[in-house]
């Protein structure tokens, strides 16, 4: 019986994944960044 994901394994998706991920990644860390660290600052004056 074949798998449901069988169609998905292929390094194009992969590719793709491992994309969004890295973008959702530099998206958390730049609005901690950009919003957090300056949030912080004004809080702790």
């Amino acid at each position: 019986m074949p798998n449901a994901f069988d169609e998905f394994n292929h390094p194009a998706w992969m590719t793709a994944l491992g994309t969004g991920v890295g973008y959702a990644i530099i998206l958390v860390a730049m609005t901690a960044i950009l919003f957090g660290l300056p949030y912080l600052l004004f809080v702790s004056l």
